[in-house]
C-alpha cells in the first residue's frame, strides 16, 4: 500500500496541471472574498426575499458576514480539488499510462483506495491554500472598511479549520466520480456544469419547497458547506444546512460510495 500510495502521490505533484489549479484557485478566491466582503458591507445589504413574498434588502449580522466571506472557498471554490481528484483517474485513461500503472499494480482495489488517500493528501493543500487566500483577502477588505474581522475569536479559526477539510474531501470525491467517468473531457464538462449551475440551481428550486430543503442538504455541494458550519447561500437563507459531522460523512459517501461503482464497473472490464 505505502509504494502504491507513493507513487500515486507523485503522479499528482509531478506534472503541472495540480499547481496551476492551485494558483487559480489562490487568485479566484482571494477576489471573490474581496468582492463579498466589500458588498456586503457597503453595497446596503443584498437582495432577498422578503416577508411578503416581494424582494427587500437582506443584511446580514457581523459573524454572518465573516462566515459568508471566509468560507468562499467551500461555497464557490470546490471544483478545483475536485476536478484534480478527477482528472487523477480520468488522465490516466486518456493518455493510456493506466496500463502501465495495471502492471505495476494489479491489485485494482488497493490502487484506487491508494488514489483516493493521495487525492485527500493533495485536497488537503487546496484546502489550506484556498481558505488562506479567501481569509486574508475577505480580512484585509473588512480591515479597511472599519468591519469586524472575527480573527481573534475561536469559532472563526474552527470555521477555517474545517474548510480546508471540507475542500481535502472534495478531491477524494473527484477520484470516485472520475472512476466511473473515465472521459477527460466529460468529466471537465460534467463537473463544471453539475457545480457552476446544476446544483446550485437545484439547491434553489428545492429551497422554495416544503419538502425540498431537507432533500438539498444532502446534495453534495450543501454536504461540503455544512462541514465549514457556514457558507454564501447559508447565510442568505438559501436552505439549511446539517450539522458539520453529518457533512463531512456525506462527502465520504460520495467519494466512496462512487469509487465502489468505479470499481465494480470501470476497473473490472480488461484494460489495454
Amino acid at each position: 500500500m505505502r509504494a502504491a500510495l507513493l507513487t500515486e502521490y507523485r503522479k499528482l505533484v509531478t506534472t503541472r496541471l495540480w499547481w496551476i489549479l492551485l494558483l487559480c484557485m489562490a487568485v479566484y478566491m482571494a477576489f471573490l472574498a474581496a468582492v463579498l466582503g466589500w458588498g456586503i458591507t457597503q453595497g446596503g445589504g443584498m437582495a432577498g426575499p422578503g416577508p411578503g413574498g416581494g424582494e427587500d434588502d437582506l443584511v446580514l449580522a457581523p459573524d454572518a458576514v465573516v462566515r459568508a466571506v471566509y468560507t468562499i472557498a467551500v461555497t464557490f471554490g470546490y471544483v478545483f480539488p475536485l476536478l484534480v481528484g478527477a482528472l487523477a483517474v480520468a488522465s490516466e485513461f486518456r493518455h493510456q499510462t493506466i496500463t502501465p500503472t495495471l502492471l505495476a499494480e494489479p491489485r485494482r482495489t488497493l490502487l484506487l483506495s491508494a488514489k483516493l488517500v493521495s487525492a485527500g493528501i493533495v485536497g488537503l493543500v487546496y484546502g489550506i491554500v484556498g481558505t488562506l487566500a479567501s481569509v486574508g483577502a475577505g480580512a484585509a477588505v473588512l480591515t479597511l472598511l472599519d468591519q469586524p474581522t472575527f480573527l481573534d475569536q475561536a469559532s472563526t479559526w474552527r470555521t477555517i479549520a474545517l474548510s480546508v477539510l471540507a475542500l481535502a474531501l472534495w478531491a477524494v470525491v473527484g477520484v470516485g466520480f472520475g472512476s466511473v467517468l473515465t472521459n477527460q473531457v466529460a468529466v471537465i464538462v460534467v463537473v463544471l456544469a453539475f457545480t457552476q449551475f446544476v446544483e446550485p440551481v437545484l439547491r434553489f428550486v428545492l429551497a422554495l419547497t416544503s419538502w425540498g430543503a431537507d432533500v438539498a442538504a444532502y446534495l453534495p455541494g450543501a454536504a461540503g458547506e455544512a462541514v465549514s458550519g457556514g457558507s454564501f447561500y447559508s447565510e442568505t437563507g438559501v436552505g439549511s444546512l446539517l450539522e458539520w459531522w453529518q457533512g463531512a460523512l456525506v462527502l465520504v459517501a460520495y467519494g466512496v460510495g462512487l469509487a465502489a461503482i468505479g470499481r465494480v464497473t470501470t476497473f473490472r472490464r480488461d484494460i489495454t
